[in-house]
């Protein structure tokens, strides 16, 4: 009998509830010793984009310029900026100027185009592939960062990672950006100290 190969693992972590938190993610542990760039190279940023964007699997995302790179690694710590000051009191009123025109500039580039396949669904489509994400990522960002939904955006528990989420659980009290991962390793990392404490009293 012929064994089915296991789904390959996706590269770039996904998950958080929005484009832009996802985005945010590509600097994995932020702030943190180990802190680990994941847009290494132009083809690192296309091939996010063919992960994570809204085109069909089988459309090739060429590597941008060395400057379109630059431009997303920016866009990301604008996100973040952003972010940071409306989790914060003073709101996204409070977000770093030079963040919120990268934000605004970015947010003023062509979305993708839907368009109306064979077979009656809807693939995207766009000249630019890469640059309308980026486009996408900032749009993303600030209708989040004024929206009711900001005040569900949470950092992870986890103490080894850095990511965050937006929290749709119904009581609002989610703690780990994936139970798979950071839930998980917490509660390990919990019943190995109650047992180790039970066995050593």
């Amino acid at each position: 009998m012929a064994l089915i190969p296991e789904p390959a693992t996706p590269r770039f972590r996904s998950g958080a509830g929005r484009l832009c938190l996802d985005f945010m993610r590509t600097l994995r542990l932020r702030g943190m010793d180990g802190a680990n760039e994941e847009l290494v190279t132009a083809h690192d940023l296309a091939d996010w984009v063919a992960q994570l964007g809204p085109f069909p699997a089988d459309v090739v995302i060429p590597a941008p310029t060395q400057a379109v790179l630059g431009e997303a690694r920016a866009l990301r710590e604008a996100v973040h900026g952003l972010l940071t000051a409306a989790r914060g009191e003073g709101g996204p009123a409070t977000c770093p100027q030079a963040d919120r025109e990268l934000l605004n500039a970015a947010a003023a580039g062509a979305p993708p185009a839907p368009l109306l396949d064979d077979d009656g669904g809807v693939v995207w489509t766009a000249e630019d592939l890469v640059g309308t994400v980026l486009a996408d990522i900032a749009r993303d960002a600030i209708t989040l960062a004024t929206s009711p939904a900001m005040a569900r955006v949470r950092a992870c528990s986890g103490p080894h990672c850095a990511a965050w989420f937006l929290d749709t659980s119904r009581p609002g009290n989610r703690r780990w950006c994936s139970m798979e991962t950071c839930g998980n390793k917490s509660k390990k990392s919990t019943w190995r100290t109650r047992h180790v404490t039970t066995a050593g009293a």
